[in-house]
């Protein structure tokens, strides 16, 4: 069999964010399926955590014929439980969603188990480890169960595993089912989120960084320990960017074989003919929410600039970009308001009762709401490092200031109990973006922004900004996305470069900002999944040429 001849006939993609929005890899996944539906029609079959048991699901159509009779033959072990079915999204693929709670008592049995073949370390497990490892263990069943069905040793099959949440799936695979040539993807490593995370300098000492020292310096040990036996054992191993690579080269031990940038689907873009009407409806609900926080209309065409994305607080920038508002607040040229929220989902309780009271009630409000900042009410609201920083920064939200900045806590997914619209329906009423990561190994905002059209700011430590720099033409106005260079060392400087940007971008004429937008949606066409598909073609590829010489 030849390289170009090397075509999985059956794929399975096993990930905890498989019909369960949680982050990133959500955005992977139900992006890329699409394009994987349209040349392996119904042979890629998605595996995720049946997280949502008795409760409807709003990502998953229930379908029981979607497998071909294996689930009516299906006999899996320890009581495991599925459903069969298609994920909500562009492609509709076949999801098998797993109950993998039978498996909680028989773990120490898994964890000797993975000891003795491959020298896991589950013993320090705390957290969320045992419930991945549990998940990882029944989607590997799962595939097992399905590969003897299809005799599967037959045919190419390509088991891809997302993340360490599922490594042991494949390490199980490996040993008990041979057969299944094995793909491994780190979307981040547990180590390089830690070191950043804990406000370690990454870059300048990378390194000199030892991947199983630093996990016993930071308590991250196991899993650490499963994702590096993953990485070393899979057929072929695969991160989203250069940046991560070496990142992974370092604390994992494994040069990557294939950097698999992540692509985007334009049809989860407004057409132009709803654009305008989606806009126009978002930037009235975000003016209003305003109008009622802070007891002040907004000016009509105030410049509407957010950040969203998990609640990593320093990992993805969210410090610097506050920072930065508190910047734009001190000075004195504005000519036009600036309203910035941060749209990223905290230990949220539920709507302000207050709040909800005043839009339900439709008047114009000339009183602020007590601390006009935030949206919905946190459980641990005094312990918050946004409303700490704002709070710290004297960013009040005073009617006199050209400066607003709103904290909306929540997952937008269109059930917050205030704004009650998805996130894309949020972010195309943005005028512009802004993700100052220091550790971001792809950077989904920035693109799903410019794929909107929206202009975006992100850093060289991000590996989309990278992609960026990478083309001939890396501006602003060329790309609509500002890269900043950002390091270890230089935080102030980088954020004043932000606020620069912002305020730059909000004294554009109209015709400046529409040649941008349009630069930034030229840019994303070129970041769409039927470009970006050839390097997961590649990775399958090498996973079974790899399976096809072991067998030899």
């Amino acid at each position: 069999m030849t390289n170009s001849e090397s075509r999985p006939d059956y794929i399975f993609d096993v990930s905890w964010e498989v019909c369960n929005l949680i982050g990133g890899i959500y955005t992977v996944l139900s992006t890329k399926a699409k394009t994987l539906q349209k040349s392996h029609k119904d042979k890629v079959v998605f595996i995720g955590p049946d997280v949502w048991q008795e409760k409807p699901s709003p990502f998953f159509i229930e379908d029981d014929k979607v497998t071909k009779g294996w689930l009516e033959q299906a006999q899996l072990p320890y009581g495991l439980k599925v459903r069969t079915g298609r994920w909500d999204i562009p492609g509709k693929p076949v999801v098998i969603l797993v109950d993998f709670k039978p498996l909680f008592e028989r773990k120490n049995e898994l964890y000797k188990l993975m000891w003795d073949l491959y020298g896991v370390d589950s013993m320090p497990a705390y957290g969320d480890y045992d419930e991945a490892s549990a998940f990882a263990w029944a989607s590997a069943l799962v595939i097992e169960n399905y590969y003897l069905y299809i005799n599967g040793a037959e045919k190419s099959v390509v088991a891809h595993f997302d993340e360490w949440t599922t490594a042991m799936g494949l390490l199980y695979l490996k040993h008990f089912v041979p057969g299944i040539a094995t793909v491994f993807t780190t979307h981040a490593t547990s180590m390089g989120r830690s070191i950043a995370g804990n406000n370690k300098p990454l870059y300048d000492y990378l390194s000199g960084y030892n991947g199983d020292q630093m996990a016993q310096e930071l308590n991250m040990v196991s899993k650490h320990s499963v994702e590096k036996r993953a990485a070393i054992n899979a057929d072929c191993f695969t991160t989203v960017s250069d940046i991560t690579a070496r990142e992974c080269e370092q604390l994992l031990e494994r040069r990557p074989d294939v950097v698999t940038p992540n692509g985007f689907e334009r049809n989860f873009v407004p057409s132009k003919k709803d654009f305008a009407e989606k806009r126009a409806i978002a930037r009235r609900k975000l003016l209003d929410i305003a109008q009622n926080l802070i007891g002040y209309k907004p000016a009509d065409d105030a410049f509407l600039v957010a950040t969203s994305g998990r609640y990593e607080y320093r990992n993805k920038g969210i410090d610097m970009y506050i920072d930065a508002i508190g910047r734009m607040a001190q000075r004195r040229d504005l000519n036009r308001e600036i309203i910035a929220f941060v749209l990223t989902p905290g230990w949220v309780d539920s709507p302000r009762t207050d709040l909800l009271q005043r839009v339900a009630a439709g008047k114009e409000y000339t009183t602020p709401l007590p601390d006009p900042i935030i949206t919905h009410e946190l459980h641990n609201y005094d312990s918050d490092n946004i409303i700490n920083q704002i709070h710290w920064l004297g960013l009040n939200n005073h009617p006199d200031s050209r400066v607003k900045i709103i904290f909306i806590p929540s997952y937008l997914t269109g059930s917050d109990g205030l704004l009650n619209m998805p996130y894309y329906d949020v972010l195309v009423g943005m005028d512009a973006t802004a993700f100052p990561s220091y550790y971001e190994p792809w950077g989904y905002t920035p693109l799903e922004s410019v794929a909107f059209g929206i202009p975006t700011i992100t850093t060289q430590l991000s590996g989309f900004g990278q992609w960026v720099i990478g083309h001939d033409a890396s501006t602003l106005k060329a790309t609509g996305v500002q890269v900043l260079r950002r390091y270890d060392d230089n935080f102030i400087n980088v954020s004043q470069q932000l606020a620069d940007t912002i305020v730059e971008l909000s004294k554009m004429s109209a015709k400046e900002k529409a040649t941008i937008d349009r630069a930034a949606s030229k840019l994303a066409a070129e970041a769409e999944w039927k470009n970006f598909i050839v390097y997961y073609d590649q990775a399958y590829n090498i996973a079974l040429q790899r399976n096809q010489e072991r067998k030899q």
